[in-house]
């Protein structure tokens, strides 16, 4: 007997999600931190956005971090179909300095946001264990954000 296409489409996204829930990846104890908001000017046509970035750390990862940026939806004007609504870019810089170790780095790339935003740009950093302060600049007119968070240390082995 043939199910009804209804019928087979709900046992797909039924099983589509209860495999999301199964396999959701951030490992117990992993703490997000967000950092704020970054309005910013973009290149490639007159538009603008925010940047969005945040740390995420986790005892499965000792001295490591995982920075992430992402835009939100893109206002502005500029060529092409959708001309209050332009595909722009901006370099985003988020610089780090760990204050307990003196380990100075930073995660820079291009983000591209449009009507929807950006995807989500991500990057493990080795910070090394410690207090974590960040500046999130862009290579356009922006207002720079400023946070911090914290990198757990290696679990201490047992005896």
């Amino acid at each position: 007997m043939r199910q009804p296409n209804s019928a087979r489409t709900c046992a797909v996204l039924a099983g589509a999600a209860v495999a999301a829930l199964v396999g959701t990846g951030a490992p117990a104890n992993a703490v997000t931190t967000e950092f704020p908001q970054v309005p910013t000017l973009a290149y490639g046509g007159w538009c603008g956005t925010s940047i969005r970035t945040w740390a995420d750390v986790s005892p499965a990862w000792p001295g490591r971090a995982i920075l992430n940026v992402r835009a939100l939806p893109v206002a502005g004007i500029g060529p092409g179909d959708y001309p209050l609504a332009p595909l722009c870019e901006v370099r985003t810089t988020v610089a780090w300095r760990n204050t307990t170790t003196g380990a100075v780095g930073s995660y820079e790339t291009t983000v591209v946001t449009g009507i929807y935003g950006s995807v989500q740009y991500s990057e493990f950093q080795d910070t090394g264990p410690g207090r974590i302060a960040v500046t999130v600049t862009t290579d356009a007119a922006s207002i720079p954000a400023y946070g911090s968070f914290d990198v757990p240390a290696p679990a201490a082995p047992a005896a």
